[in-house]
């Protein structure tokens, strides 16, 4: 794939929920073939009726996209949204040799670069990371809340040129898209915001405005631990950018962690928190406040 993406790429995306489903339907709206990747009963739904978008950021939208349960035809593009837990299984939908293009995996946490570049070919793989509220409410039916949906690219095997491509798909589709220098950077970046998002309000069961007044001590210590592993790990400091971003954020806000929890699905606890920790063992560093929160969610 090179630098100047085809007017309409084909562009795969493997899981359909709340994220995978934002991005099919504002890649399909901006005029790309888009082909959804995932189980017989929403394949079904998704051939039926659609893709149904609901944004007040980024404008409705119901379009029409194609599905199947495996990638049979190569693609230019191949962005993988299914949680970390469900990655193994669902990398069995696409064959290493149908994707002609690049892999841009929009997953939290940090140690899915390795299966993916295991399944693969290294220099096809982008680190990608997705800062958006969105939920899939039904099969097929999908609801922006946040006000942004951006989106930071890197990757220390592809080629520049790989990277540049996915971003003019990614921004024609209406996303706001940066191309990073430093993988680990854009990795951790996300991570060591989200992962206390993520672990306060599921163990409160609580809005951000609520785990940023009544438990601010501990939220505070916990931005300082993961903080520190980022740092280790070559990620940012974002002890500040953090705790700026949670007191600017909407007071009703919940985590994706959070709705899971209430939903009784199964969390990303071992992706958020579970790689929190294990970086810190390898660092030598102490994180007894992320430690007893991955314990107690567990």
């Amino acid at each position: 794939m090179d630098a100047t993406p085809p007017a309409r790429a084909t562009v795969a995306v493997l899981g359909p929920g709340g994220i995978g489903g934002l991005v099919a339907a504002l890649v399909a709206r901006a005029g790309h073939r888009v082909v959804v990747l995932a189980g017989d009963a929403t394949v079904d739904v998704l051939r039926r009726d659609g893709l149904h978008l609901t944004s007040a950021a980024l404008g409705d939208a119901h379009v029409s996209v194609e599905a199947d349960t495996e990638l049979r035809e190569p693609a230019d593009v191949c962005v993988v949204t299914v949680k970390q837990g469900a990655l193994p299984d669902a990398l069995r939908r696409v064959d290493a040799d149908a994707v002609r293009g690049t892999v841009v995996p929009l997953l939290n946490g940090v140690e899915h670069m390795t299966a993916l570049r295991e399944h693969f070919p290294a220099e096809t793989v982008v680190a990608g990371v997705i800062r958006a509220e969105s939920t899939r409410v039904a099969p097929g039916r999908v609801v922006h809340g946040s006000p942004f949906a951006d989106v930071d690219l890197a990757s220390r095997t592809a080629s520049p040129d790989r990277l540049e491509a996915v971003r003019a798909v990614l921004a024609d589709a209406g996303l706001g898209v940066r191309v990073r220098d430093d993988e680990d950077a854009v990795l951790w970046g996300k991570l060591a915001v989200l992962a206390p998002f993520a672990l306060l309000t599921t163990r409160y069961a609580a809005p951000i405005g609520e785990v940023r007044t009544r438990h601010r001590d501990e939220l505070v210590a916990l931005v300082r631990e993961v903080a520190a592993v980022s740092v280790a790990s070559g990620g940012p400091d974002t002890t500040q950018s953090a705790l700026t971003f949670y007191d600017a954020f909407p007071a009703g806000s919940r985590s994706s962690m959070q709705r899971d929890a209430e939903a009784g699905r199964p969390l990303e606890l071992d992706a958020v928190g579970g790689a929190v920790v294990r970086a810190a063992r390898r660092s030598g560093l102490a994180v007894p406040v992320t430690q007893e929160l991955v314990r107690a969610l567990s």
